[in-house]
């Protein structure tokens, strides 16, 4: 029953706290939960921005500007997108060109005027693919090796992460001697078995190669990990009720395993996606970025090459980040609806 001092003072208790209490609070409270859980998330949007998108936005302003080689301002006026017209036409002065195409006549009307296999975007992306391919099916068979029962187990992922502990430039001075003529080999190795040339990081097709091994030898340590972590958040309870139900391995494999283990799955490959569309210090320590050209050593070299030209290196750097943000919402849009899959 209500006294008389509440009567006076406006009602019950909450209603005086309320009245009385801090407005933000009180904003705060009458939030939605999904209002609420963007207000919690507004920090870290902050931060990203901060860190992420304001280096992203300023490499942009810059690539709108002319390159100017003489002088003591690196930078000229505004020219619009004129940088990344040179680009794909192949008319910046680039080591190998971003994309060199003419318009034609015939079907498909454009024309590559230098090789596409020679080309940084083409390295790039075979890169990414195909590492990528390989690194997520033996580091899958890692991780599942590694989910077993067995003795030693603790010894034999020692073995199978140890190569994702050596630094970038180790490894790659590590493939460099080992494809070294009269220093490792390697070398001798791939010729007895008519593979690779004389001078196999001197040849782009060869040092292709082997910059894909080194890669893939490392890497795969990195998948085995994240993988291992989803298999064994897979509740063991299920290949019991398998086992009983008739299920085969592959079955059990098929019907539980991959699909409980998709979201890690996908994670995995990702964030390799990701990394490997900026391979650089791999490429410079093994065989050098002339002989196996990638955006990022477009990026690189343009910036701190004999010529100073900014306005395009930022161009090659915005477009690089474009081409890695259409390969992210391709993930998005192609496994939101799968089970298990990104949303």
């Amino acid at each position: 029953m209500a006294t008389d001092t509440d009567t006076l003072t406006g009602g019950d208790a909450s209603t005086e706290r309320e009245r009385t209490g801090n407005p933000v609070m009180n904003w705060m409270e009458g939030l939605s939960e999904a209002a609420y859980a963007y207000l919690l998330l507004l920090p870290a949007f902050a931060l990203l921005t901060l860190i992420a998108f304001y280096p992203l936005i300023s490499t942009f302003i810059t690539s709108l500007r002319e390159d100017r080689t003489r002088g003591l301002e690196p930078l000229g006026g505004f020219v619009g997108v004129d940088n990344y017209v040179d680009i794909v036409t192949g008319n910046a002065r680039l080591a190998r060109q971003f994309l060199d195409v003419t318009v034609s006549g015939s079907f498909p009307f454009v024309e590559l005027g230098v090789p596409f296999f020679q080309q940084a975007l083409f390295v790039t992306l075979a890169f990414a693919i195909i590492s990528v391919f390989f690194e997520t099916i033996i580091g899958f068979g890692q991780a599942y090796v590694l989910d077993q029962e067995f003795r030693g187990r603790r010894w034999v992922r020692v073995a199978i992460i140890l190569p994702w502990a050596v630094p970038i430039v180790i490894q790659g001075m590590i493939f460099f001697l080992l494809f070294q003529p009269e220093v490792g080999f390697g070398t001798d190795l791939m010729q007895w078995l008519g593979v690779f040339s004389a001078s196999p990081l001197a040849n782009s097709r060869d040092a292709f190669i082997i910059i894909l091994v080194a890669d893939i030898w490392k890497s795969s340590a990195f998948m085995a990990l994240l993988i291992l972590a989803g298999l064994q958040s897979v509740d063991r309870s299920l290949y019991d009720v398998a086992r009983v139900a008739g299920a085969s391995p592959w079955q059990r494999f098929r019907m539980i395993t991959l699909p409980l283990v998709m979201p890690a799955l996908l994670v995995a490959m990702l964030f390799r996606t990701m990394d490997a569309m900026r391979v650089f210090g791999l490429i410079e320590s093994t065989a050098g970025c002339t002989t196996v050209p990638s955006l990022t050593c477009l990026v690189v070299e343009a910036m701190f090459g004999g010529t100073r030209i900014y306005a395009t290196a930022a161009a090659v750097a915005f477009a690089t980040a474009l081409v890695i943000g259409l390969i992210i919402s391709m993930y998005v849009v192609f496994f939101r609806d799968t089970e298990g899959g990104l949303y």
